[in-house]
């Protein structure tokens, strides 16, 4: 649905986003990290055909991004920009006619009404946009992207500055839009929510870092680890760990982590030695890495390997 080879984008002598390669498959999301200024919203205005790259191709839903035929990749992009850009002194149903008719839709009030059912703001569409609150803003933003039924969706930050609920509503709804058949890419700083929503995630330092899913990127950065609570610890359990397999033993107050290669085929063997040794154990699980814990590390390597 989206693939890039070698964007690159100058702003006089800076470099925004640098050699960016990256594919987007239909129905997925895709979330962009990085730190302030490393390219995530210079990405998406590319992608949206709101900005030319400097150099580098890419294709929208099967559209060249070419400078001839940047309209027609808007035509297939719904862009949800961090700040909404509502206009306050417009009620919501003409908020979204005005953008409707702006996109070309052939019935725009059929579309205005249509995205008002898919969000359940029937009732708000006489209300003015000043009188509404953020995530209700927010809301409105995202069905107004979605009036021309894009097949490709790109979102920055579309919870930033939301209350936990209100954000946890639109994450639902990003979810949705999913299901619904809907790529999505987000640009987010928010690891918690990439956690839950994406398929997979690129961390960005204006050069792509890193690209693949959460749990392959953990593992690739910290292996398979097993965390065991036990009743009463001791020293010889952990020696009883590493005789039968674990590696890196980590002792804790209530027992210890290991790591092992595989941890379904490996996990049990080191259980039977444990329970042999005497152990009481209470619970065996699977240590996750947080998903801060690897971003952190991939930009710090990356700092590292970076030339000054």
């Amino acid at each position: 649905m989206i693939e890039a080879s070698r964007l690159t984008r100058r702003f006089d002598d800076r470099v925004a986003v640098d050699d960016l390669s990256l594919e987007v498959r239909p129905g997925e999301i895709f979330t962009l990290l990085g730190p302030n200024g490393a390219g995530k919203t210079t990405t998406l205005r590319m992608l949206a055909g709101l900005i030319s790259p400097s150099s580098g191709t890419a294709r929208i839903a099967g559209v060249p991004l070419e400078r001839g035929r940047l309209d027609e990749v808007r035509s297939r992009v719904g862009f949800l920009t961090e700040a909404p850009g509502l206009w306050d002194r417009l009620t919501v149903r003409l908020n979204l006619l005005v953008y409707a008719r702006l996109y070309g839709v052939a019935d725009p009030e059929g579309a205005v009404r249509r995205a008002l059912a898919m969000f359940g703001l029937e009732d708000r569409a006489g209300s003015l946009a000043a009188q509404l609150s953020k995530g209700m803003r927010q809301k409105i933003a995202i069905a107004r992207a979605l009036l021309h039924s894009p097949p490709v969706l790109l979102l920055d930050e579309p919870t930033s500055g939301l209350d936990p609920q209100t954000a946890r509503l639109v994450r639902e709804l990003v979810l949705d839009l999913r299901d619904r058949g809907h790529t999505i890419v987000i640009s987010t700083h928010n690891l918690d929510e990439a956690e839950r929503v994406s398929s997979r995630i690129g961390v960005l330092q204006r050069r792509l870092i890193a690209l693949d899913t959460p749990n392959a990127l953990r593992r690739r950065l910290f292996g398979h680890r097993v965390r065991v609570r036990l009743a009463s610890p001791a020293p010889h359990h952990g020696d009883a760990a590493l005789r039968a397999g674990g590696r890196h033993v980590q002792l804790l107050a209530d027992g210890f982590t290991f790591e092992i290669d595989q941890v379904e085929r490996d996990t049990p063997a080191i259980v039977r030695a444990l329970v042999e040794a005497g152990a009481e154990i209470v619970a065996v699980t699977p240590e996750h890495a947080p998903l801060e814990d690897v971003y952190l590390m991939l930009l710090n390597d990356s700092r590292e390997h970076t030339p000054s």
